[in-house]
């Protein structure tokens, strides 16, 4: 490599020509070659920016983003190319993103080679699945396809952790007072004991053991998914309907899986294949918790053994006193409730604060989740113990 190459100096001014654009004020003085050049143009096409004009053609001073990729199928396909051939995968898929906002592009995603070009990601597939209801019937195998093959990646991130913790808790929420060696819960027994410890000695002698139980196939729990579907938890119902396929798969759960927008759509019966239960949703649309949460008080036959877990910003549509009671009911009887206002690596979701608050006031406190804590949320309500809130919640 050359000198100026590996000169920080010039390297600092590279780095900030790509993120500046180039215009005239960009005031770095760098020119770009090769590949940074065609690097540029593809940020360009997307990000690039010219001068508002007035009606009388002046400049107004501002700028406004541009959409450099026009309407061209072949264009943005050739730029789907170079994107990935400059970008590491992250980075594309966010580029893909703001090029579906920005620039109007989601109805190319109909096309079929489209979708071959794309780097799929949840955020596609929640894009894909928007545009279920308009997609011609030649594009929907492709759209499946690139639906499977994202499924497909996170089930197999996610599914052999959440088997093993949900397995763990099924057998610890069994508690057995007669335990073998290896199944007593020292740490139990332990508090149990503290009264019978003998100072001379230094030692506890324990007159009740208490154990983990095996849970058998016949000893289930009930878990009701609920999911609202509406635009703003795209991602959510996505990463929901893959946990659901997972529970589903687990002899020792009883799984039901319910989304709701306006209407109330059971859609247990296709939990054996997630891309099923995706194509059966229908983002977008009103809300109503309500009707859902109705729904779902009407499917529980065995409270105590029952975790309900809404999924919701909350945004009610409904009547919000009686979401309120329904909550409070459950609760009453047994049912551990569990309220998600996001399913998702996105970070702090909108929500209804005032919603939330009320259902914290009942002992439904309602925070964001991530799929990697999902496991050890419903772990816990299983276990009937206290939830793994994150702190940012």
């Amino acid at each position: 490599m050359t000198a100026e190459a590996t000169d920080p100096a010039q390297e600092r001014l590279r780095r900030w020509r790509l993120v500046l654009g180039g215009d005239a004020a960009d005031g770095t003085g760098c020119a770009l070659s090769g590949p940074d050049a065609a690097m540029d143009g593809a940020l360009t096409a997307l990000y690039g920016q010219k001068d508002r004009k007035s009606q009388d053609g002046k400049s107004q001073g501002g700028r406004d983003r541009s959409a450099g990729l026009g309407a061209s199928a072949p264009s943005v396909a050739r730029w789907l190319g170079d994107i990935r051939t400059y970008f590491p995968s992250s980075v594309v898929q966010v580029m893909q993103r703001d090029a579906i906002d920005r620039l109007g592009l989601a109805t190319l995603l109909l096309e079929p080679e489209m979708l071959e070009a794309v780097e799929a990601d949840v955020h596609l597939v929640g894009t894909l699945l928007s545009l279920n209801k308009a997609m011609p019937e030649t594009t929907k195998e492709t759209a499946r396809a690139v639906v499977r093959k994202v499924v497909d990646d996170l089930e197999k991130r996610l599914a052999t952790r959440t088997r093993a913790t949900l397995t763990g808790a099924l057998d610890r929420s069994a508690r057995i007072s007669r335990p073998r060696h290896h199944d007593i819960d020292w740490n139990r027994t332990i508090a149990a004991n503290l009264k019978h410890y003998l100072p001379d000695h230094r030692t506890i002698v324990p007159e009740r053991l208490i154990g983990y139980g095996r849970a058998t196939q016949s000893t289930k729990k009930e878990v009701l998914l609920c999911i609202d579907q509406s635009g703003s938890m795209a991602a959510s119902v996505v990463y929901a309907s893959v946990f659901g396929a997972v529970l589903a798969s687990m002899r020792t759960i009883s799984t039901r899986l319910v989304v709701f927008d306006t209407a109330v759509v059971d859609l247990t019966d296709r939990l054996d294949d997630p891309v099923d239960v995706l194509f059966g949703t229908q983002l977008g649309g009103g809300t109503d918790i309500n009707r859902a949460l109705a729904y779902c008080q009407s499917q529980i036959t065995r409270p105590a053994e029952t975790v309900v877990v809404l999924i919701s910003d909350l945004y009610e549509g409904g009547i919000r006193n009686e979401m309120l009671k329904r909550v409070s009911a459950m609760k009453a009887s047994g049912v551990q409730f569990v309220t998600l206002l996001a399913l998702s690596d996105e970070g702090a979701p909108a929500y209804d604060r005032e919603h939330g608050a009320a259902l914290a006031a009942l002992g439904a406190p309602a925070f964001a989740c991530t799929p990697d804590l999902f496991p050890e949320v419903m772990a816990a309500a299983i276990e009937k113990r206290p939830l793994p809130i994150p702190d940012a919640a």
